[in-house]
């Protein structure tokens, strides 16, 4: 799993201001949703939703704003109905980015995608054309302070992970898609910090921008992408330095 725990740590190692956290709630308000919608309100009947329930702890939304949105995705309270559509294409240098959306205009979405991509120094692609460079997987990232490293290893080897580690101030644990739900729940039993917990992808080789401008455009695109209200998760496969994220 070499070269994925620094690229899995630019979220969670960014302080989020006001904004960007009631951007992020309104994201994952689309996510339940969604999740909903395909299978049922319980939790504890729906998998994916007790998953998306405990990324919202993670962070830090209110109860009471992940129960309105179960609520009005459940009932007939003018829900918005939303569509996954997932981009692929490539970054300054050839650089591979996966960016995964929940839209209701199909239109206005692809429209801003291809403009990011085209002013930031690259393309959009085919469906397909960098899948092949990413594995899914469950990624759980837990605070380190005050926690016994082996306990927490074995519990979390037991329950299903597949592989552990200590990066700076959290521990990483990778599991498979169909493992992290069981994995998920037994860190979050064990009273562990959860600082965030979800399926992502996570490129097989990373590769370094040498041009200043690339990485300046590089980020630039980044930040343009995870900004935009229709897209959920941006995945790509730069080693980006420590500075910048």
């Amino acid at each position: 799993m070499s070269g994925h725990s620094k690229w899995s740590n630019i979220k969670h190692k960014k302080e989020k201001s006001d904004a960007q956290r009631a951007k992020i709630f309104t994201k994952i308000g689309r996510e339940i949703a969604v999740i909903v919608k395909a299978g049922g309100p319980d939790p504890e009947v729906n998998g994916k939703l007790k998953d998306v329930i405990a990324k919202a702890r993670a962070n830090n939304m209110p109860n009471e704003n992940v129960q309105r949105c179960i609520k009005k995705a459940a009932g007939d309270q003018g829900a918005d109905n939303y569509e996954e559509i997932v981009y692929e294409g490539y970054g300054p240098s050839g650089a591979a980015v996966i960016v995964e959306t929940l839209t209701d205009n199909r239109n206005r979405t692809a429209a801003d995608m291809r403009h990011y991509f085209d002013k930031y120094g690259g393309n959009l692609g085919q469906s397909g054309c960098v899948t092949f460079m990413f594995d899914t997987r469950g990624v759980i990232v837990v605070e380190a302070e005050g926690v016994d490293e082996e306990t927490l290893m074995m519990e979390a080897l037991d329950a299903g992970a597949d592989d552990f580690s200590l990066e700076e101030d959290f521990y990483e644990i990778i599991t498979a898609p169909e493992n992290f739900g069981a994995v998920r729940e037994a860190v979050e039993n064990g009273g562990y910090t959860i600082a965030s917990a979800e399926i992502a992808r996570i490129p097989q080789t990373t590769v370094t921008l040498s041009g200043e401008d690339d990485l300046k455009n590089m980020m630039k695109l980044i930040e343009m992408l995870e900004d935009n209200d229709d897209v959920q998760n941006v995945f790509h496969n730069c080693d980006l330095p420590e500075e910048d994220e």
